[in-house]
């Protein structure tokens, strides 16, 4: 079982890194600034994830635990898990550009289930605290405002859905206010899951065996 889930992660993680460097390769083809292309969300948390998945794997395989590692390993699973929803919901159907078929399929619809997978299986030891797991939203809020003070210089914004240029700053807003709620709560459900799987794990141990008679 260790041995394949090592194999899932490096495999994947492998996958993803090829995706996006296809991708960058066929960007800079086309004159594609490659600040831009490392200025959406979706090839940030892919790179960032991809690369929390291999650590994690060379982790798993020296049977070595890390409370620092299960940390980034909540963060990858929720910003990728944010990146699927957000692309199916808000952004799927539009105009993908450049962005080859089969490397959309992968950072978008794949890897987010892929990451989604290996925090449910290979559960993270130590649990992560929810007061600690709250500042995985730092990145995200760093990400919109990075993009909200750039785009007017550059007259360039990753989304339609932070471009105020036509409807303004309010329906920005809404639409950030509920990405951070559906965020705040993927936390909770993330959190949650690992500290009821620490929870049996104690209670199986603190269990008394029975005596054979």
């Amino acid at each position: 079982m260790k041995k394949l889930m090592v194999l899932y992660k490096v495999s994947f993680a492998v996958l993803v890194f090829t995706a996006i460097a296809v991708q960058l390769t066929n960007t800079l083809q086309n004159h594609f600034g490659v600040v831009n292309f490392f200025s959406y969300f979706t090839i940030e948390a892919n790179v960032f994830s991809a690369a929390v998945l291999l650590a994690s794997a060379v982790f798993l395989a020296r049977n070595k635990e890390s409370r620092t590692l299960s940390y980034l390993r909540g963060g990858a699973a929720l910003y990728m898990i944010v990146v699927g929803i957000v692309y199916s919901f808000l952004l799927s159907g539009g105009n993908d550009g450049m962005l080859y078929p089969w490397v959309n399929m992968v950072v978008h619809y794949l890897f987010p289930v892929v990451m989604a997978l290996d925090w449910l299986i290979d559960r993270a030891q130590p649990a992560v605290r929810l007061k600690k797991a709250l500042w995985w939203m730092a990145f995200p809020f760093a990400f919109v405002a990075y993009s909200l003070l750039r785009g007017p210089i550059v007259q360039w914004y990753p989304y339609p859905f932070l471009d105020p240029r036509e409807q303004g700053y309010l329906p920005v807003v809404l639409t950030g206010a509920g990405i951070v709620i559906g965020a705040l709560a993927l936390i909770f459900i993330v959190v949650k899951y690992t500290q009821l799987h620490e929870k049996i794990a104690h209670a199986r141990r603190a269990k008394p065996k029975r005596k054979v008679l």
